[in-house]
């Protein structure tokens, strides 16, 4: 009698211990146009109390210099880049004007949808084309994507903040947008959200490397640390565990810091803070990227993802193992690929498979057909193997399977245009 009520309370025990297992949500915020070398001058007293909890991360944009996945140091690029997980050969940002992003790469907000159709969304943004543009919220190629709780577009309200030379109207909706979203966090706890902040590259553009600029980033300091304290609040009270991760979109221009949009170091340094310490050996031990973020945020929240996305992604996951990275091929004589890479795999014995696909068929929203090529030990970093390339295609599609993840590059044929 005693052994059978024993075990009735370790199964009630284990219930109740399971139902009480913390709600994970997450919220990411861009503060625009900060580089890696310029943070470390300011003062920062809220990213520090974040990085004490977490890590500092230096990342990069631009994809690879002088190769197809290169991407412009623009703004928009740059938020295309982080929330898609794509560089812009994929996701067709190339400017701000945003004329035909391509949804079939999808943005966080659509996978975290298609996952959680009753998960709760929100973006408080200084800039309304992050939602209408980026997000692409209802439209048909979005699948009609709703977000649930916004707050931007007050850069069109002329009334309340008048435009003026200096950008004193932006730093103001910057208040305006970050009051918001400590109050609607603190009330709502939306699953998933984005906070954009702009003033920063906005004082960048007029001061240059200077006080001002550094204190332009003090202020989103200020900005940031009320949101901060807006999801510890969550936390405390309702048994929630955040992900909040704090980054910036590009770097500028040596010296003066008053420009961007080239693939100089400084512009293409970037930074991230996460509130997490449990990183992978990739994240510890390497440069991260801004197309990292998705992965980050699927692989926290628990977003399944479909091959044909998937195999699309160029970023990692920066918590769960990651056994390589840094693919990259070249074709010999249109019937040998030669492929590298950099191995994290602490097992020696680690293999991957290759497969390949000669169509881009996801650019119009089907699959493509991938074939398996051969497996390749990942301590080796190099594999030479041979292939059959259709006379119709200029270009394949190489996609290296580990035990852990995939990771992809594009390669063109010798003679093929760029």
């Amino acid at each position: 009698m005693n052994k059978l009520f024993l075990v009735i309370l370790l199964c009630l025990t284990g219930s109740i211990t399971l139902a009480q297992q913390p709600e994970r949500k997450t919220l990411f915020i861009i503060t625009d146009g900060i580089p890696v070398d310029i943070i470390h001058k300011a003062s920062t007293p809220n990213l520090d109390r974040i990085e004490q909890e977490g890590i500092f991360l230096e990342s990069y944009v631009g994809g690879e210099r002088g190769g197809i996945t290169q991407t412009p140091t623009i703004s928009s690029n740059c938020y295309a880049t982080l929330i898609t997980g794509t560089w812009v050969n994929k996701h067709n940002v190339w400017d701000n004007n945003i004329a035909n992003p391509n949804y079939n790469y999808p943005t966080i907000f659509r996978l975290y949808k298609d996952a959680y159709p009753d998960g709760k969304t929100a973006i408080y943004s200084t800039w309304l084309d992050n939602r209408t543009k980026l997000l692409g919220e209802g439209l048909d190629a979005t699948k009609n994507l709703k977000i649930d709780y916004a707050f931007d577009g007050l850069e069109h309200d002329t009334i309340n903040y008048p435009h003026d030379k200096h950008s004193n109207y932006i730093k103001k909706i910057d208040a305006a947008v970050a009051s918001e979203a400590a109050s609607s966090i603190s009330k709502n706890g939306p699953d998933l959200s984005w906070v954009y902040l702009q003033y920063t590259d906005d004082a960048g553009h007029h001061y240059g490397n200077s006080p001002e600029f550094y204190n332009s980033i003090t202020y989103h300091d200020a900005l940031i640390g009320l949101i901060y304290d807006a999801v510890k609040q969550r936390e405390e009270e309702y048994n929630e565990e955040w992900l909040f991760i704090v980054a910036t979109d590009h770097g500028r221009t040596p010296l003066t810091a008053r420009s961007h949009g080239g693939q100089s170091d400084s512009e293409r340094n970037t930074w991230m803070v996460i509130n997490k310490k449990d990183i992978n050996d990739y994240a510890l031990n390497y440069r991260t990227a801004a197309v990292d973020l998705l992965p980050t945020i699927a692989d926290y929240m628990n977003i399944a993802i479909d091959q044909s996305t998937l195999y699309e992604l160029d970023g990692l996951s920066l918590f769960s193992p990651a056994d390589a990275f840094n693919l990259k091929g070249v074709l010999i004589d249109n019937s040998k690929l030669l492929l590298s890479w950099t191995s994290i795999s602490k097992n020696s014995d680690t293999t991957a498979e290759v497969y390949i696909s000669t169509t881009n068929n996801i650019k119009e929203g089907n699959p493509d057909r991938y074939i398996k090529i051969g497996e390749v030990p990942l301590k080796e970093e190099l594999a030479l193997l041979s292939i059959e390339m259709p006379e119709v295609s200029d270009f394949l599609k190489v996609v290296l399977k580990t035990p852990n993840h995939t990771l992809n590059y594009w390669v063109r044929k010798v003679g093929s245009e760029k």
